[in-house]
């Protein structure tokens, strides 16, 4: 059984978990996920290890309560256990697969948008861990949605806050703030966004315009985690994908974000998950529980 060992409120229907999984934490990598089930009656929720200690074999978890499962799951107290953790899965960020001294010559940028700071804070502290200095911009709706602010500050060089409704930091979203960090001189040439996917979106229209090279990250559309049941197709350079096995990061400026956006509409309702098994054909796999 995988117990928890600690659980803190980080704002607004956020929450952070400390699960024992030695397993997980023996081979995790910044950028992977894994998935969960609360109990033996629970559903699978892939979330991503938002931070792992090899010695101790515990992993950090960050979720948001959005429906029945998340809820199940948050039901759980310390000293309490999930029936199943997997992983780790997905593949690791890029940037592991870089030498040292390669990181040193870039100038990197983070993007994270709201609990898409769970991630990103895996790969900031595996990156000053091992001696590169990065900057941040951190956004959220407003200043008590943004999660982690001292831990993200520890493991960054220039940590930035943008709030929409301006009550911390730059008053606006996060493609506001990266703005205004190159009207006034700061360049980078490598950019890593994470978030909801419309913000993941504009930042690569943005980025793109500016002439960054941008990595974004899909897990927010997983549903299975394995690559069996389809539900993270998205369209990268033309070419079918799916999230789970082949990222979850990819070239942003290369993802269809329109299609995306819309088949998770589509799957709204009846007739569009319908669509979506007609259109899509055999690359459409149907197996996400939400289509038979």
């Amino acid at each position: 059984m995988f117990e928890i060992v600690n659980k803190k409120y980080l704002g607004p229907n956020a929450y952070m978990m400390e699960v024992v999984a030695p397993l997980v934490a023996r081979k995790a990598m910044p950028g992977q996920f894994m998935i969960v089930r609360a109990d033996k009656d629970g559903e699978r929720i892939p979330l991503t290890v938002c931070d792992f200690n090899r010695e101790t074999g515990i992993v950090t978890i960050v979720y948001q309560t959005v429906g029945a499962e998340t809820e199940r799951m948050n039901r759980k107290e310390v000293g309490d256990c999930f029936a199943d953790i997997v992983g780790p899965l997905g593949n690791s960020s890029d940037l592991c697969d870089l030498s040292i001294e390669e990181l040193k010559a870039k100038k990197i940028l983070f993007i994270a948008g709201g609990v898409g700071t769970a991630p990103v804070y895996n790969q900031l502290k595996w990156l000053h861990d091992n001696g590169i200095d990065v900057d941040c911009i951190q956004g959220a709706k407003t200043k008590d949605l943004l999660i982690f602010k001292d831990e993200m500050k520890a493991v960054t060089k220039n940590l930035y806050f943008a709030t929409d409704d301006g009550t911390f930091g730059v008053h606006g979203n996060v493609c506001d703030a990266l703005q205004k960090l190159w009207d006034e001189g700061v360049r980078y040439d490598h950019c890593v966004v994470i978030g909801p996917v419309i913000m993941m979106k504009f930042a690569c229209l943005l980025t793109k315009k500016l002439g960054i090279h941008t990595i974004i990250s899909m897990n927010t559309i997983m549903v299975d985690g394995t690559g069996m049941c389809g539900a993270c197709r998205l369209l990268v350079d033309g070419q079918v994908k799916f999230a789970c096995v082949d990222g979850p990061e990819f070239d942003g400026h290369a993802v269809d974000f329109d299609q995306a956006l819309q088949r998770s509409r589509l799957y709204a309702t009846q007739e569009g998950e319908l669509m979506l098994r007609l259109t899509e054909g055999d690359t459409h796999h149907g197996g996400c529980g939400k289509c038979s």
